[in-house]
């Protein structure tokens, strides 16, 4: 369903998660939604493919780190960062493109000269029909930026000028032999593998290749009275009869300055653009089953199809609603130690063994993304322990786990303050680009992406009130460490703690010293390194420190736990997460939206002050009683509430 109603994506995306144009009014509803594709609004269609690419290439990467999908699948669902202007063509993620090229080059083949029934069954499937399109855009595109010298110009020019003229006409395949065109595509594979490595020992084999693609262009896929007047071209006037001979024709591309190769200096755009070339070209499996996690077409599917449902529109992020997260935590695990994923439990199995087996094809991805084989390969390297305990904590009941999902938040606010305030160029450029050059910014100017982190930080604070965590630092508790491992890696988390303090009585009858509690907010400080040689230390710093008339908690542990730490939360909205819950970047993506409910009368009396989200309870897949668990959680929290909701009031 997703492949074929991908077309309608790009449009859902604009309409919802973007905030809409001042310059023309939008329609509403369903129906206004499905109709803005790319085609309906040619002025904008560069500026809602590039916002839909940013937007859609967020998601596919933070999949990647989340290590649902492999490097390959997140190279066949990206779709281009840098838009490709001179192509002037929309150019969608190669799952959708895979195995169309060598399809269409073997009906091309054995097209017999019949160019309209050939041409029917290529735009009976669109998608082969874009693939096609693009993949002779940039040949040509290519071809014509590696080609330098004069004469060679002329007749690559002279070649590229007759193919266009005929495709305009309509008799490619009358007029040309494209039983020859496989050939030609072996040797344009070859040069692209050769673009990829970039090597300047490779420069003799380049240069053989583009003698050969022209021999086989000349000899075989054109007719003979086209040929005599490509030789004139080479030549540079008539007389000249039949064939080139060979020794004059293998001159042409010999010269020093005839091709521009090795390329350099190499951008991130040609990379790309060159990874995606041979992905189209080369995949010759139908790509059907990327992504193939479950997980992964669970949410990808659930987040396009929300997109369709009647939401309100997304404000500026300047504009929208300031909300806190808060999470109430005690004394449950923040990061699985290596200790305890190895430590077998009674029946001889270990937590990460457990994990391994329960996530086959996400353990193999983790281990691509660090570049090892083996689990063996993981250990006694610190870096990769930590990637190790991190990937296990993911898919536990961790603290780690929760706050990694809840900044997404954070994310999502900064790469749609940046479309939000993006100039066309820096839009055409991508919001990758702005991240890598965050030093790159004129003199009293702040850069973009500082810009945009610090409109998300006015907009989003997130408060972890790790109730014990200063008698976890006092006893030397690992907890304690893993905590201040999360501010540093998260530097915007705050952590709220309750402090216990003995001081002097001040009654000086009583020579006993008195317990002072405090409510403390601490985040991480700047690391600092006295002497060079010391390893640099991460410490906390305490932000707030306000006394409390007495011990905090007095009632139920959870509630006193979040009550003494609301003081320290900020903004108009107030989202309470407990430990067991995760969120994904997608659905931050719709956080704009979601607080606009709370602007909406809805049933035409007061505004809404407490707002329900239906919960994706993970831990489902465990076992029989946690899958029974979780059925009975949607059936009565999402469903009943939901059906209830209207007739209650």
């Amino acid at each position: 369903m997703l492949r074929s109603r991908f077309q309608s994506l790009p449009g859902a995306f604009n309409a919802r998660l973007t905030p809409e144009e001042r310059s023309e009014p939008k329609k509403r509803g369903l129906k206004a939604t499905l109709s803005r594709n790319f085609a309906t609004i040619p002025s904008n269609k560069e500026k809602e493919a590039a916002r839909f690419a940013q937007l859609w290439n967020k998601i596919i990467t933070s999949f990647r780190e989340e290590d649902l999908i492999s490097d390959r699948e997140m190279d066949l669902l990206l779709v281009p960062y840098w838009a490709d202007r001179d192509l002037d063509l929309i150019q969608w993620p190669p799952f959708l493109l895979a195995s169309k090229i060598p399809i269409a080059l073997d009906m091309a083949k054995d097209s017999n000269g019949k160019d309209k029934e050939l041409k029917k069954r290529i735009e009976a499937d669109s998608y082969m029909s874009c693939a096609v399109r693009e993949c002779y855009a940039s040949f040509r595109n290519i071809i014509k930026f590696l080609v330098q010298g004069d004469r060679e110009k002329e007749v690559i020019d002279y070649i590229f000028e007759e193919v266009d003229k005929h495709v305009d006409v309509g008799d490619l395949i009358s007029e040309y032999k494209m039983s020859a065109l496989p050939n030609l595509y072996e040797h344009f594979v070859k040069l692209i593998k050769y673009l990829l490595v970039n090597k300047p020992e490779d420069r003799d084999q380049v240069v053989i290749l583009f003698q050969d693609m022209l021999e086989v262009v000349t000899r075989d896929i054109m007719m003979e009275d086209q040929i005599s007047s490509l030789v004139d071209s080479i030549h540079g006037g008539p007389g000249h009869e039949g064939m080139v001979p060979l020794d004059q024709q293998y001159q042409l591309f010999a010269s020093s300055g005839a091709i521009k190769f090795p390329i350099e200096p190499v951008t991130e755009a040609w990379k790309e653009k060159i990874k995606r070339l041979d992905l189209l070209l080369t995949t010759k499996e139908s790509a059907m089953d990327v992504p193939s996690n479950l997980e992964a077409r669970r949410r990808i599917s659930f987040f396009s199809n929300s997109l369709f449902m009647d939401m309100p529109t997304a404000p500026k992020v300047r504009n929208m609603l300031s909300f806190s997260v808060l999470t109430p935590y005690y004394t449950e695990e923040v990061l699985f130690s290596l200790r305890e994923l190895e430590v077998p439990n009674e029946d001889g199995v270990s937590i990460l063994f457990y994990l391994q087996k329960i996530f086959p094809d996400e353990w193999n991805n983790f281990l691509e993304r660090v570049n090892c084989t083996s689990e063996e390969e993981l250990k006694g390297i610190d870096d990769l322990e930590e990637e190790l305990r991190l990937w296990a904590s993911f898919r536990g009941q961790t603290l780690t786990r929760t706050v990694r999902g809840m900044m997404y938040y954070r994310k999502a606010l900064e790469l749609q303050a940046f479309l939000d305030m993006a100039r066309d160029e820096d839009l055409m450029e991508g919001y990758k680009a702005v991240e890598q050059n965050t030093e790159d910014h004129s003199k009293g100017e702040r850069s973009l992406f500082a810009q945009c982190q610090a409109i998300a930080d006015m907009k989003f604070t997130y408060v972890v009130s790790c109730q014990q965590y200063g008698i976890h630092k006092r006893s030397a508790d690992p907890r304690a460490q893993d905590t201040l491992r999360l501010m540093t890696a998260y530097p915007s988390l705050r952590v709220a703690y309750i402090d216990e303090v003995e001081e002097p009585n001040k009654d000086k009858t009583k020579k006993v010293n008195q317990k002072v509690y405090y409510s403390v907010l601490v985040k991480a400080a700047l690391p600092k390194a006295i002497d060079s040689s010391e390893p640099v230390q991460n410490l906390d710093e305490v932000i707030y420190r306000i006394k409390l008339p007495g011990p905090a908690i007095l009632g139920e542990g959870k509630p006193e736990n979040q009550n003494h730490a609301i003081i320290f939360t900020r903004g108009e909205g107030l989202q309470t997460i407990d430990m067991n819950q995760d969120n994904y970047m997608e659905e931050a993506l719709k956080m704009r939206n979601l607080l606009q409910e709370f602007l909406k009368k809805h049933d035409g009396v007061r505004y809404p002050t407490i707002l329900g989200l239906r919960e994706h309870i993970f831990t489902g897949s465990v076992s029989s009683l946690a899958w029974f668990m979780s059925n009975q959680e949607t059936s009565f929290v999402t469903i009943g509430q939901r059906l209830l909701a209207n007739p209650l009031k």
